[in-house]
């Protein structure tokens, strides 16, 4: 299935922003303790044991989407319980372009210690499928930290737009195919392979435009540039508890506490569109296992933090559970994911260069 370039490309927009979450007072104490104690117990440093001295600077996480997407927001709100649980600042840097494999690819090539993380989300098991050429290999070249969350979508359109039914919506589409203009984050992207199921319902081709991230194609949809989109709850929450968007459906089996009032797709008449979007950290392969499980640890306390959890509420999701949120049964699902989405990309004939 080919994806026509629209007639008006939206314009490209990067996003690159820093968020350094500060260090509590308490946390650079007991670092320094920490520090103290290391410095008569060398020969356990040596080794790689438990008291590595990890982490003894700042941490940055890569966030492969533009600042203001709902990766990049999951990733900034599981920032600062973990940085004060590690001890240090985490700082989040956006690297987006060519549907997340740009900053995949940074991380893959960094240097395996600790201090360079990966935040990625379904794109991580659709990249070997969707880019021939792909630089890096998602099982090999990476040590999985642990699940952060599975996100709902919504299918949303500009608040004018005719239909106000998901029925009606579907009507409208098939109706109008030729006009409809069709929003997603870019090739691979959880948004664009959202809207891959929704045209193979519907047996169309819409003109799709591509961003670099759903921060800006969220952007325009409420500007009125285009006409629809499939997105993560944490990106269209707030748009659409404000009333800037038509929110037609979830793409989940079951309803979203967040917004009771819409149905799933499968309700409404689309079961043929029902697509969570996992996200999961990452640190380059070799990569200790000690600094590993420091992270996985960081990651397990930022999960259970009553802020995050009332935050991901809102924002019609909610952290993974405690035995997801391991190496382990991150490794399961990029295994799954990868053998799931591959048949259903090479069959939609999709490509990437």
């Amino acid at each position: 299935m080919d994806f026509p370039n629209p007639f008006h490309p939206a314009p490209k927009r990067r996003g690159r922003s820093r968020l350094v979450l500060q260090t509590t007072t308490a946390s650079l104490a007991a670092l320094a303790l920490a520090a103290c104690g290391s410095s008569s117990g060398g020969d356990e440093d040596a080794a790689g044991g438990a008291d590595s001295g990890y982490p003894d600077q700042e941490i940055t996480i890569v966030v492969p989407f533009a600042a203001g997407g709902p990766t990049d927001t999951v990733t900034r709100l599981i920032g600062d319980p973990m940085s004060k649980s590690l001890g240090q600042q985490i700082i989040v840097k956006n690297v987006a372009g060519a549907g997340g494999t740009l900053g995949a690819n940074q991380v893959s090539k960094a240097k395996g210690d600790g201090y360079t993380v990966l935040m990625h989300h379904i794109g991580m098991s659709t990249a070997p499928a969707l880019y021939p050429k792909l630089s890096y290999d998602p099982q090999k070249d990476f040590k999985p930290i642990g699940l952060v969350t599975n996100v709902p979508m919504t299918i949303i359109a500009k608040k004018d737009f005719p239909a106000k039914t998901l029925e009606e919506l579907v009507t409208y589409v098939k109706a109008n195919s030729k006009k409809v203009t069709l929003a997603n984050a870019g090739t691979g992207a959880a948004s664009q392979l959202c809207g891959l199921l929704i045209e193979q319902a519907l047996g169309v081709d819409l003109t799709e435009v591509p961003y670099d991230g759903t921060g800006p194609a969220l952007t325009d949809l409420v500007g009125g540039q285009v006409d629809f989109m499939c997105d993560q709850t944490t990106n269209t929450a707030g748009q659409i508890k404000a009333g800037k968007v038509q929110a037609y459906a979830v793409t989940t089996p079951e309803r979203v506490e967040a917004f009771k009032d819409l149905p799933t797709t499968k309700e409404a008449g689309l079961p043929e569109v029902e697509v969570g979007v996992w996200h999961g950290l990452y640190v380059p392969k070799d990569t200790p296992d000690d600094v590993v499980k420091k992270l996985t640890d960081a990651l397990a306390t930022a999960l259970k933090d009553q802020n995050v959890v009332t935050k991901m509420a809102d924002l019609g999701t909610a952290p993974e559970a405690a035995d997801q949120a391991t190496p382990e049964a991150h490794a399961t699902k990029l295994k799954e994911q990868l053998d799931l989405w591959g048949p259903v990309i090479k069959d939609a004939g999709i490509k990437s260069e």
